[in-house]
């Protein structure tokens, strides 16, 4: 029996974003150590796969919206393919082959998914997965990679997606989406329109909740000046170049944030950033007082919510690319990053793509793109599983994946971390970024230096080795020693900053707002 389901205003936005230049696809790759058992894997992925209907089902368009139909000339031949990679077989050659496969539309006849499984690959196989964003997001994908992999986990719940005016969403968005909607449902819309209701959160406020919080920061996201303009911006031609470097330690990355008082994802958007400079450096290019925004993905989902669609805002960062000294870097990613935390951004630009979901396309693409100008790349950070996994047997030792780019962004740098390690990926566009490798390889060297900042400051180790005695609970006076003695550690390596970086301010989101204003 034939099944039909309308596809929410959020993920018709995204489906509506593809652009020959910038494919809405999430591509992921998957390594597996030798030997694997082609036969069993294959069939494994497949089983797993379609225990969601999603991906049995292709898109349609009607006059009355956007469905997800069955297929009915449903083929697994078109979905799953194998294939060898020319000459060597290489790493390089299979960052070739996912970057051209990234370059690809997929079939809008069949259901938006794909997997190759590419053979003989570093003694075992690879796997590069291909989805459409309209199917699911990032979050949601890591259940559905559960139900690929073996053991108990390959045996849970398969949830499909809930209608979009039931559960907690849309008692958070309704409102949000109701007031953005307000200049962009009218068939008769201009840019103009929506940008008055951004100009005028008064009026946008009537329609909120919260509406000076939220309307602030609508007007912040659609008046926001355009990004520097760098090397890594411009007019990309669609063709997809990919790289990744050698992982690293996540018990280190762990140690170093504890040492220097941030989080995890506060060190390791700051390597993004000293990568970024380095790498114009070398080109030649000017990097004094140089910011660079990012896009970073904001999941918004309750625990325990794995439904496939899309349930993430974003969150724009500016990364402070024109520090040179790493730990004057660190700190300002680090405030910046609290400041946006505690902001409505995300919830905000959710609800600016669910009314845009419901605009005529003739209003959705000069917002969209307004906004894809206002960012030079796309950054994902996602924590995966922490213990190692098996694919029908063979042991899954390298995941890498990477979230689409709109408009014209032409940079995607994806952060995850698996099994005790972290892994950088980068994909751009050749127009822009025709050599990845050069920036991707940057990654682990600008993390060194703050290992080296916190080994300067370590004591010597006879003073490491752990006691035999029994471990007693911490106390509040020891937690609040371990407190002081991490600052001490701040204090010092500040003590080696520039004599200009103790007084320079970091300007909060709500300043920079109230100056536009």
């Amino acid at each position: 029996m034939s099944h039909s389901e309308r596809m929410s205003s959020v993920d018709t936005t995204w489906l509506r974003m593809d652009h020959a230049t910038n494919l809405m696809m999430i591509v992921g790759v998957w390594v597996l150590e030798g030997p694997v058992a082609l036969d069993k894997v294959e069939k494994q992925i497949a089983e797993g796969l379609l225990s969601y209907r999603r991906y049995r089902q292709k898109v349609e368009y009607a006059p009355a919206g956007v469905f997800w139909r069955d297929d009915p000339k449903f083929d697994l031949a078109h979905h799953i393919k194998r294939v060898r990679l020319p000459g060597r077989g290489d790493e390089h050659a299979l960052q070739h082959f996912v970057g051209e496969l990234a370059s690809e539309p997929l079939d809008p006849n069949h259901p938006l998914w794909t997997v190759h499984i590419i053979e003989d690959y570093d003694g075992g196989a690879a796997l590069v997965f291909r989805c459409h964003h309209a199917i699911a997001d990032g979050m949601a994908l890591m259940g559905v990679t559960m139900s690929l992999v073996d053991g108990p986990a390959q045996k849970g719940r398969r949830q499909e997606p809930a209608k979009e005016e039931e559960g907690w969403l849309r008692t958070l968005t309704g409102p949000i989406v109701s007031a953005i909607s307000a200049g962009t449902q009218a068939s008769t819309l201009t840019l103009g329109a929506a940008l008055d209701l951004a100009r005028d959160p008064l009026r946008a406020a009537g329609y909120l909740r919260d509406g000076a919080g939220v309307a602030g920061e609508l007007g912040y996201l659609l008046l926001m000046k355009s990004d520097s303009a760098t090397r890594f911006k411009g007019k990309p031609n669609g063709s997809k170049r990919v790289a990744w470097c050698e992982p690293l330690k996540l018990p280190e990355v762990q140690a170093v944030s504890r040492a220097l008082g941030c989080s995890i994802n506060d060190i390791l958007l700051s390597c993004v950033a000293g990568a970024m400079r380095r790498y114009l450096a070398d080109k030649g290019d000017s990097t004094e007082g140089l910011e660079i925004r990012a896009l970073v993905p904001k999941d918004l989902r309750e625990p325990g919510d794995s439904e496939l669609g899309n349930r993430f805002g974003l969150l724009a960062v500016e990364l402070p690319v024109g520090v040179e000294h790493p730990i004057e870097r660190l700190t300002t990613v680090r405030q910046r990053m609290l400041a946006l935390k505690a902001s409505y951004e995300p919830v905000t630009t959710f609800g600016l793509l669910a009314a845009l979901g419901y605009a005529p396309k003739m209003a959705q693409e000069p917002l969209l793109d307004l906004l894809a100008s206002r960012a030079t790349a796309v950054i994902t950070n996602v924590p995966g599983p922490t213990e190692p996994l098996t694919v029908a047997g063979s042991r899954l030792k390298q995941w890498l994946s990477w979230v689409p780019q709109s408009g014209d962004v032409g940079m995607g740098v994806s952060i995850f971390s698996y099994a005790g390690q972290v892994q950088f990926g980068v994909i751009t566009d050749a127009a822009l970024t025709p050599d990845p490798e050069a920036l991707v390889s940057r990654f682990p060297e600008e993390f060194e230096k703050y290992l080296y900042c916190v080994r300067l400051d370590s004591p010597p180790a006879a003073q490491q080795e752990k006691s035999t005695a029994p471990r007693r609970p911490a106390r509040e006076a020891d937690r609040g020693k371990a407190r002081d003695s991490r600052r001490g550690v701040v204090t010092r390596v500040h003590a080696r900053l520039p004599p200009h970086a103790h007084s320079r301010a970091t300007v909060s989101r709500r300043e920079r707002l109230e100056t536009r204003r």
